[in-house]
């Protein structure tokens, strides 16, 4: 059975849904003033292989993903830039869904903008106004944190540390220095919408609350974004919605660990990061989302160059295993058996223990890390048949769909890579083949065995027999 960690419980729990077969997940976007980052990646892969395995495993799943079109830091990068805040979000927007499209990363079935549901979060405002919860100070709303129930309880604070965190914001017009804002008042020359309370714009926490209740109800199956948002994002999520609707807000708090470079947080406050386009003028989408799922969603990543090219390695002896498999399924010659060989049983066996221990990792909280193992093994299965193998071609399409299934939920193994086709390698091994074959009739003993050693370092066997020589992949 499927097993979460929840940040709220700190501990696995099975995953059982609200509403039967039905998901709702909604995960926190990005705040479009800039161009993502390797850590925005980071988080989106995750949850969209989150996404990808729940619908695997057959539930519907209704993912929301905000976009923060409204917040002070696209204020301030607009006013940087002498440009109106909502012709910059969209413009960043625009970029993000590129980037999102080159990692293969799914739509969400909405992706809701702040400034598009303005009249609801005032509506929200309102009823905690009503309720007792907040109150509004000289055009500014605060939520009170002391009227909410175990405030602190997902990122298990006490209250003395919440008030001596740094995080929190010194405001003399507040009652309490715990409280966060709700609604802001403009300052002059600020992007503003009117309200009950005159100009002004949303808090960034009352945005997520607003826009997630709308689409999934007052209680949902799993909220996520990365480590950062516990305290105080969704801690005030938590606080605000419970007040609001008299419910618990999120059954599974997921979050995704960081992308470190030097064991530090990779982040654009502290300048140390590197945009998606940027190592996508390097590395293609796929493998950089192999590189991010080769580690569990929870753990950091310590971003590097040589872990990239280790990815692309990898991926690219996976590709070769599959057109490998396409290339032997599509042979007229290939006749099927009455009964299977040794090499077919011992192909399918590899199959069914790869399927077994890739859904056993799976299972196990989405550990992607751990999944990668039944791959390779069956990879280094596949690259060791040889062009006569004795496999059905039943066997191979079984094995073909195999490497489908994790591509899916993985969201790799989509398309191959140009420079890595099955294709080119063989034609290019048969040249040398051929060339090998000319010396040895012209009794250059040593350049032909040095064409034979130089293709055994680059893993490739040579096997000669009565019929010819033939090759294979060894690693």
């Amino acid at each position: 059975m499927l097993q979460i960690y929840n940040t709220l419980t700190r501990k696995k729990e099975d995953f059982v849904p609200i509403n039967g077969n039905r998901v709702g997940m909604y995960v926190c976007g990005p705040t479009v003033y800039d161009y993502s980052h390797i850590g925005h990646a980071r988080s989106y892969v995750a949850f969209d292989v989150i996404r990808r395995y729940l619908e695997y495993k057959g539930y519907t799943v209704i993912y929301i993903q905000n976009i923060t079109d409204v917040d002070d830091k696209i204020i301030n990068r607009a006013n940087e830039l002498a440009e109106d805040p909502l012709s910059l979000s969209k413009r960043f927007t625009e970029a993000y869904f590129e980037d999102m499209d080159d990692l293969n990363v799914r739509r969400a079935n909405i992706h809701p903008k702040v400034s598009d549901h303005i009249p609801e979060i005032i509506e929200f405002i309102e009823a905690l106004i009503k309720n007792g919860y907040a109150y509004e100070i000289d055009g500014n709303v605060y939520f009170s944190v002391s009227k909410a129930k175990d405030y602190g309880k997902l990122s298990h604070q006490s209250i003395e540390n919440i008030l001596a965190g740094a995080r929190v914001e010194i405001n003399e017009n507040k009652i309490d220095p715990r409280d966060f804002a709700l609604w802001k008042k403009a300052k002059p020359g600020e992007i503003f919408w009117e309200s009950p309370w005159g100009k002004g714009r949303p808090g960034w926490h009352m945005e997520c609350s607003t826009m997630a209740i709308k689409y999934l109800g007052p209680i949902i199956d799993i909220h996520g974004g990365g480590m950062d948002l516990i305290f105080p994002h969704h801690e005030c999520e938590i606080a605000q919605s419970e007040s609001y609707t008299g419910k618990p807000f999120v059954k599974y708090w997921i979050h995704n660990g960081f992308v470190t470079i030097n064991k530090e947080k990779m982040s654009k406050s502290l300048g140390n990061f590197f945009t998606i386009k940027e190592v996508l003028e390097k590395y293609d989408g796929e493998t950089i989302r192999f590189f991010l799922l080769n580690t569990h969603y929870k753990s950091p990543i310590d971003y590097s160059d040589q872990q990239l090219e280790e990815a692309k390695q990898v991926l690219q002896r996976i590709h070769t295993a599959i057109n490998k498999l396409k290339t032997l399924i599509k042979e007229q010659q290939r006749t099927e058996q009455n009964e299977p060989s040794v090499e077919e049983k011992e192909l399918l066996e590899q199959v069914e223990k790869s399927k077994q221990e890739f859904m056993e990792a799976m299972d196990d909280d989405f550990n992607t890390r751990e999944a990668m193992p039944a791959i390779f093994e069956l990879t280094r299965a596949v690259n060791s048949l040889d062009t006569n193998s004795k496999i059905s071609k039943n066997a191979l399409e079984k094995t073909l769909q195999t490497y489908n299934d994790f591509g899916q939920i993985l969201g790799v193994f989509q398309e191959e890579p140009k420079e890595t086709g099955l294709e080119t390698v063989g034609k290019l091994v048969d040249i040398l083949i051929e060339m090998r074959n000319k010396f040895r009739e012209e009794k250059k003993w040593e350049t032909a065995d040095y064409i034979r050693e130089k293709l055994m370092e680059a893993g490739i066997l040579l096997e000669d027999s009565k019929e010819g020589t033939i090759w294979k992949i060894i690693k």
